[in-house]
């Protein structure tokens, strides 16, 4: 069961017999993924403990502040996993995010009962078309990049290896949400490699939380597929992949670090085949 930071922290002093049992900074690079959490964070609110001195996975009850002034109680899991599915900077707060998408009452007769509330059932998209799993190809469904530095990786990336372009999306042989499909940034086909960059956006919001377990998922059914996959992971993102990259932009260099990353999955003799 959670507790009180006082409790936790006088707990943990005692365990390891220090006064200071996490120095500042310690957790640093854990949170740096996390900004919007890092403003909610106030010490004072927390016995004077900074964020960077509680772990992410620490059971214990901290006091966070919003930016419209609603102060709640969470652990640092609820937190980080408080987004989910919106794109709103109110989802980091429990009252925000009702007051943006209030609940609403469904009206009925006096004395009659409530129905029960039934789940309702997915249904697979029908646009996707029948393939076998793993094959690439053209979607209707496919989103549109979504930002211009994505649009400059695909430049860059395609620029540098002479392999197909405009594939979109990879048939799987299990539903990603409703379709039996995925939308990788980039593909390369010849080289079976899905290819995606990552950055928190401009709220903190994008590819962290349960965005991060659906990137999870995402990879799984691409690797079930026959794929691999590289993330560009930016805006301090900790890599979730065996190849991932981390860097702090995407650069002129960045192709260079991302063609050596392919040939330690498929090997220099195949990648270098396909060098401009």
């Amino acid at each position: 069961m959670p507790e009180r930071v006082e409790l936790w922290w006088a707990r943990r002093q005692f365990s390891k017999g220090v006064e200071v049992p996490y120095p500042v900074g310690t957790y640093r690079s854990q949170w740096a993924a996390y900004p919007a959490l890092v403003r909610q964070y106030h010490p004072d609110l927390n016995a004077g403990i900074a964020l960077t001195q509680v772990p992410p996975a620490a059971d214990v009850l901290l006091l966070w502040q919003c930016e419209s002034g609603h102060m709640f109680a969470a652990t640092p899991s609820e937190q980080r996993e408080r987004p989910g599915r919106e794109r709103r900077r109110s989802a980091w707060c429990p009252e925000c995010s009702v007051l943006a998408n209030p609940p609403r009452m469904a009206a009925r007769a006096p004395g009659a009962e409530r129905a029960p509330r039934r789940k309702p059932q997915r249904t697979l998209c029908a646009k996707t078309p029948e393939l076998p799993t793993g094959e690439p190809f053209v979607s209707a469904c496919a989103p549109k990049p979504a930002s211009a530095v994505e649009a400059r990786m695909r430049t860059d990336v395609f620029a540098k290896l002479a392999v197909t372009a405009g594939f979109t999306a990879i048939r799987t042989a299990r539903p990603f949400f409703e379709h039996l499909e995925v939308w990788p940034d980039i593909l390369l086909p010849e080289l079976r490699i899905a290819l995606e960059y990552d950055t928190v956006g401009k709220h903190g919001l994008e590819h962290v939380g349960k965005r991060e377990e659906a990137d999870r998922r995402k990879d799984r059914l691409i690797r079930a597929s026959g794929w691999e996959v590289v993330r560009v992971r930016t805006g301090k993102l900790q890599p979730i992949g065996p190849h991932d990259i981390v860097m702090s932009s995407w650069t002129t260099r960045s192709a260079e670090l991302l063609v050596d990353a392919l040939r330690s999955i498929r090997g220099p003799l195949l990648v270098d085949a396909y060098l401009r």
